[in-house]
């Protein structure tokens, strides 16, 4: 029984100082941990051969596919602000690319496949913990509907990496609509390379923005496409709650995608100015920063453009500006939206910003869970008496009082009906997230008991984050006082 990938290599294709080409390090014992089945079927792949031996030492970096081109792709980019011209990929390798069955080109990625040239004295692995919470929080993102990389695999190594223990190895596998990141374009530009600049921006317009190659000007298309990509994902980033955790401009995707979970998180009780990451000292990566940071790091990408629109550098940062200006209106539309939608509001009035705010600012003031807070809110639009699950959430309950009483009021000035009201919240305020001390709870009893049946279980819960699932109603609860995750670490 052969494994087989339909490869195809267009990056692979570009000039050598895109990428290095490095197979897998060999790993001693692969152990299928997790496949994911309707994935794998999405890419045309055979998931019954995949999880054979075979497969499973594929997809742990033991064995090279026939087809495979494996490379690790170069990168520069700004790590908490500070600029390092070479970073690259120091433990993912890419196999190769396929058509799943849209017709999209996806990458298939080892991570945690052993070292590269870029790997930087690391040793190119991964632990089992940050693959399973990338594999965990990437494929609920899906389930949410927000653009993610997905999660094919879960393998254990049968070796043990050093971080500040000894802990079990693990390589997951990750597709993505490609890894370039405004990284790879700062890694040309640093070095003066303005045809592989362009080359690279030639790449991407083919790949992810091939209406841009009709327009007047295909690299300032190209920018203005990025733009509203990230625009857009920010917003639904902030309505879920969804904390990066580490938004350095290597971790941006140009296609668009949530990439790189690290030590990501979702809020629990609503604070804009929460941080969990470990390494985010300053909290520049905090919840409500996301937006401004997401802009800094557009801006790093449009200096990277610079001598493709023009020979004149002054006529050149005037455009750039032009088209980063358009950040704030596309974020801003796309977010206040989504909180309309939050709200069960069906059409925008004046009035409608100032009313979601005031919830916020009055949840941050009463601690109440974000997600909660929304998910309730639909079965108080159907039923007024609904309103005591709400205002459970407040520390004073007169807070939510008194800005429900507006609500309701606004609520009264669409002629929708209050089931139509209540379904529609419910397909946009989850019940169902990656709650931080559940994924903890996952990784606990997988490195410390070999168990991975409440790895499964989060997973099944997650699937289906818009439904009431009765069973699992456990999972939707926040944790007490003694289960709350106050930081998260990065997997390296």
């Amino acid at each position: 029984m052969t494994v087989h990938f339909p490869f195809q290599n267009t990056y692979a294709a570009l000039p050598a100082g895109f990428f290095a080409r490095v197979a897998p390090t060999p790993v001693v014992a692969p152990r299928l941990i997790k496949l994911n089945r309707p994935l794998a079927i999405h890419l045309g792949l055979d998931p019954d051969r995949l999880s054979s031996p075979e497969g499973t030492e594929i997809l742990a970096g033991k064995r090279v596919p026939d087809g495979a081109d494996p490379i690790a792709m170069a990168y520069a980019g700004h790590q908490f602000g500070h600029f390092v011209p070479q970073l690259g990929d120091g433990r993912a390798i890419l196999l190769g690319e396929v058509i799943d069955a849209d017709g999209v080109r996806r990458d298939i990625q080892l991570k945690g496949s052993g070292p590269t040239p870029f790997s930087r004295r690391g040793d190119g692995r991964a632990a089992l913990g940050p693959v399973l919470r990338e594999y965990v929080v990437s494929e609920a993102m899906a389930a949410m509907g927000i653009p993610t990389t997905r999660s094919l695999a879960a393998v254990m190594t049968g070796e043990s990496v050093m971080r500040e223990t000894v802990l079990p190895g693990a390589v997951l596998t990750r597709v993505a609509s490609s890894h370039i990141r405004v990284g790879t374009f700062q890694y040309f530009a640093a070095r003066g390379d303005t045809e592989g600049v362009r080359q690279l921006a030639d790449h991407v317009i083919s790949r992810h923005y091939p209406q841009a190659a009709q327009a007047e000007r295909p690299y300032h298309a190209l920018l203005q496409g990025v733009i509203a990509r990230q625009a857009e994902l920010i917003a639904r980033w902030l309505l879920v709650g969804f904390i990066h955790g580490v938004m350095n401009t290597d971790n941006s995707s140009i296609s668009g995608e949530t990439i790189d979970y690290g030590p990501c998180a979702f809020l629990d009780q609503y604070d804009p100015a929460t941080v969990f990451s470990s390494i985010d000292e300053q909290g520049r990566y905090a919840y409500a920063n996301q937006p401004r940071i997401a802009l800094w790091n557009l801006t790093r990408l449009a200096e990277c453009l610079l001598p493709l629109f023009s020979s004149d550098q002054d006529k050149a940062i005037s455009e750039a500006q032009t088209l980063l200006a358009d950040f704030a209106e596309t974020f801003d539309a796309a977010y206040q939206a989504g909180l309309r939608a939050k709200l069960g509001l069906f059409t925008a009035r004046d009035g409608d910003a100032a009313l979601a705010q005031d919830l916020l600012g009055a949840m941050a003031q009463n601690q109440a869970d974000f997600t909660l807070t929304f998910r309730r809110l639909g079965e108080a639009a159907l039923d007024a008496a609904q309103d005591s699950e709400v205002r459970a959430l407040f520390t004073d309950p007169a807070a939510y009082d008194e800005w429900a009483v507006r609500w309701r009021q606004r609520l009264g000035e669409e002629p929708q009906d209050a089931t139509r009201r209540r379904n529609a919240m419910r397909s946009v305020n989850p019940a169902f997230i990656p709650r931080n001390h559940r994924v903890e709870a996952v990784i606990q009893a997988a490195m410390n008991r070999d168990d991975f049946a409440p790895f499964e279980e989060l997973l099944t819960v997650l699937s289906k984050p818009y439904d009431d699932q009765p069973a699992f109603a456990a999972y939707a609860e926040p944790p007490l006082p003694d289960q709350r995750v106050l930081q998260t670490f990065c997997g390296t």
